[in-house]
């Protein structure tokens, strides 16, 4: 097991729960409706929960853990702005955008868990593994809640 690949593996995760916390302070401050402040605040504690992890588990090694964002990250949140301050506020819009960054955070995943998995030792595995499905329920409420936006639309 190589130490300096398994911590790049996870500050690659601390990175991405980096991108989670500052794009839901974002989408928390473009929503105006009180479920939604509420569900992203939710979001932004299940990324605090696994960073905290993954930053205990960098130290633990002897690395350094990042404070960085990704750069799809950065470009992201410059986007949900945008996208935000052009339509006006729209519920859909932002949850679609947050949609997008919560499949980013799902594909990171699925990369440590499969292509680095090699990299990480059972007891990571089993971490990154219930953070992945912690993200994943996130995902899923996102999606669902889009979803239900764009059949009220329809009707």
């Amino acid at each position: 097991m190589n130490t300096e690949k398994s911590i790049d593996v996870l500050n690659s995760l601390i990175e991405i729960n980096n991108d989670r916390i500052n794009g839901y302070e974002t989408a928390s401050k473009e929503a105006e409706e009180g479920d939604l402040k509420a569900l992203f605040s939710q979001f932004k504690q299940t990324s605090l929960r696994c960073k905290s992890e993954l930053v205990a588990e960098v130290t633990r090694l002897g690395g350094k853990p990042t404070e960085e964002t990704t750069t799809s990250g950065k470009f992201y949140r410059v986007w949900m702005d945008i996208k935000a301050a052009v339509l006006g506020h729209d519920r859909r819009a932002i949850l679609s955008s947050c949609e997008f960054g919560e499949d980013a955070a799902l594909e990171t995943y699925h990369q440590a868990l499969t292509d680095s998995i090699e990299d990480l030792t059972t007891e990571q595995q089993t971490m990154v593994k219930e953070q992945h499905s912690l993200i994943k329920a996130d995902h899923d409420s996102v999606k669902r809640l889009r979803d239900q936006m764009l059949e009220s639309s329809k009707k």
